[in-house]
């Protein structure tokens, strides 16, 4: 930071130009690729979907391509653009950018602009993550479920326009946060894969090796005491309210009132698997009908069920067509590993230390790779922020 405190000193110390990206560069919009026309080699091409899953704050190199002769007729983006996301079904997302700094150009969808400018690429993609931008996109998102942004809305907003070895230093440094966060990301991801290698050999048993019986006979099914729950009762209150994917809102009133095993009861779901399949609820809570309630004796037996359901595919115990569910019947059939207690005990105390490592926000790399996102969008919204020349 000193460094940036010197430069300020030295090279503008009465302030910085603020100007609207419309009057320091163009927005393009691209046009004519959908998802099936991408291919695994060609052209090199970004489909604005892309965009939110696959890129970060820049890219050299392409997740996908479309075929020379198509990508004719398509709109690119040259080295040194911004590629900028305009849809979104949230607010945060739209107005994503990524600075491509490949050594061609780069085709790139509808619902995506390019951004042509001549500042330092990745410090005007670093200015589209940070607050200044976020706080004045929002007066131009439009829409209700798909939120929108147009080329003529983004060419308002204003941005801080240092000297170019100020912009060069300020991406210096963020870069240097962004490569810490993607170590931690690294080790995190690695430790997830260690986690299910131990938990599924932990979970493995030799034929013959261990009894086995139906998580009907393991536990008590308190399914008779769910009750749906309408949105208009779905209000802030003091009790979590879970439904077939977790806790999704609060509520005011109760009917659970002690340690549970949840598993959701929507086939699409489990099929997914975008969420853990069942995981455990304390204290007084509101659970619908669309997440089946279990009661067993110990911590020990309810923790080692919920390992053991998110190793398995429960695809067997799905039915139905169009709304796929794991109704009570099937439920009750799920077969189990039943070692003894001790070595139940065993195995959860193992798998609860991976559990927190890879998974408690409040500890472990979690809660260490959360620290450091916080540490660098400080220190970005700290870098970008600028005394305007003349204010």
């Amino acid at each position: 930071m000193s460094r940036i405190n010197d430069l300020i000193a030295e090279l503008c110390p009465n302030g910085v130009e603020f100007k609207m990206l419309g009057e320091i560069g163009t927005f393009v919009r691209g046009n004519g690729m959908q998802k099936s026309d991408l291919v695994n080699s060609g052209f090199p091409a970004i489909h604005y979907g892309q965009l939110h899953t696959f890129y970060t704050n820049s890219a050299v190199e392409t997740v996908s391509f479309v075929a020379p002769e198509f990508a004719v007729r398509l709109r690119k983006a040259e080295p040194g653009n911004l590629i900028v996301v305009t849809t979104s079904e949230d607010d945060e997302a739209v107005g994503k950018a990524i600075a491509w700094l490949g050594d061609t150009p780069v085709a790139i969808s509808g619902d995506a602009y390019i951004y042509r400018h001549s500042f330092d690429p990745k410090y005007v993609s670093y200015f589209f993550q940070s607050n200044q931008f976020h706080e004045q996109k929002r007066r131009g998102i439009t829409g209700t479920k798909v939120r929108r942004i147009s080329g003529e809305s983004l060419a308002t907003i204003k941005a801080p326009l240092p000297p170019i070895e100020i912009q060069q230093e300020i991406v210096r440094i963020l870069d240097t946060f962004t490569e810490l966060e993607a170590e931690l990301e690294a080790e995190l991801e690695a430790r997830h894969r260690q986690y299910a290698y131990y938990r599924d050999s932990l979970l493995t048993f030799p034929e013959g090796g261990v009894r086995w019986a139906t998580l009907g006979e393991v536990s008590v099914n308190l399914d008779s005491r769910r009750r749906p729950v309408t949105k208009a009762a779905r209000e802030p209150g003091e009790f979590p309210y879970y439904g077939a994917s977790g806790i999704v809102d609060y509520v005011s009133d109760f009917i659970f009132d002690g340690d549970y095993l949840l598993l959701s009861e929507d086939g699409a779901n489990l099929l997914a698997r975008t969420t853990p399949i069942a995981f455990i609820a304390s204290g007084k809570t509101w659970i619908n009908n669309h997440a089946h309630v279990l009661e067993f004796e110990t911590y020990t037996e309810r923790r080692f069920v919920e390992f053991y359901l998110n190793s398995i595919d429960l695809a067997p115990y799905i039915s139905g067509g169009a709304q796929p569910k794991l109704n009570q019947t099937n439920l009750n059939c799920i077969l189990v590993p039943r070692p003894d207690f001790s070595e139940q005990d065993r195995i959860v105390n193992i798998l609860d230390k991976f559990d927190a490592l890879v998974n408690d926000l409040s500890n472990g790399l979690p809660a260490e790779l959360n620290a450091r996102r916080k540490q660098y969008e400080y220190y970005r919204d700290q870098l970008l922020t600028f005394e305007e020349i003349g204010a």
